[in-house]
């Protein structure tokens, strides 16, 4: 088995350097039967991104896309040329838990699965309401079977992505149009809590309608 790790990252130098050790340390978990291979795709950096990933090892690839759909699609067929057979997705604003590789390596080999849609935690609530911090949890359902869906903790199959498509040139929620197009095709989908991430609380939105974006307009409902 070899696993592909792709993270789109635009103007990332506050955050990569966690989120590319969190990641070496997920792939250390794993036995020696299983390869891996992290690959950051820089998509329309200005800032120094680039010069903190290479004194880290991993990989990149650059796009002048500014579109994280374009920009996921480009690294996970990369990662697929290069021998992938399953892919595993994060955000560069991210840190993945440090057993994010094994669950997903156990639910795999419990239940064949096409993909497997994991969840996330605010990494901090420090400058967000109290009344935000309510309105989010009470959303959120931190449990299996949640039907939550983030590109910064989504996986499935090389054969499946490229079956329905891949990601579409969306420039957000390119990860919901994809978890759409499997669920059309009838592809086995896990929803899993045990598969997880910590993701940023950050309220400036690199995508127009992403995280960020949700927290923020959240934010802005409670202050109402």
């Amino acid at each position: 088995m070899r696993i592909g790790i792709v993270i789109p990252a635009h103007n990332e130098t506050m955050t990569i350097a966690s989120c590319l050790v969190a990641v070496q340390t997920a792939i250390r978990q794993l036995p020696s039967t299983i390869t891996v291979y992290p690959l950051v795709v820089l998509d329309s950096c200005t800032d120094d991104t680039a010069l903190i990933i290479k004194t880290t090892g991993v990989d990149y690839i650059c796009a002048e896309y500014r579109c994280v759909g374009r920009a996921r699609d480009l690294g996970v067929r990369h990662a697929i040329a290069h021998g992938a057979t399953w892919l595993t997705c994060t955000d560069a604003d991210s840190v993945v838990n440090k057993d994010w590789l094994v669950q997903q390596i156990k639910h795999i080999a419990q239940q064949p699965t096409d993909m497997i849609c994991g969840v996330v935690s605010v990494d901090s609530w420090a400058h967000l309401t109290a009344q935000t911090q309510e309105a989010y949890k009470a959303h959120y359902q931190d449990k299996m079977g949640h039907h939550h869906i983030h590109g910064a903790n989504l996986s499935f199959s090389a054969e499946t992505y490229l079956a329905v498509g891949g990601f579409s040139p969306l420039p957000c929620h390119e990860d919901v149009d994809l978890v759409k197009k499997f669920e059309a095709q009838g592809y086995t989908i896990i929803w899993s809590n045990r598969v997880r991430v910590v993701t940023s609380s950050r309220l400036q939105a690199r995508a127009a309608e992403g995280f960020a974006a949700f927290l923020s307009n959240l934010e802005q409902d409670n202050l109402q």
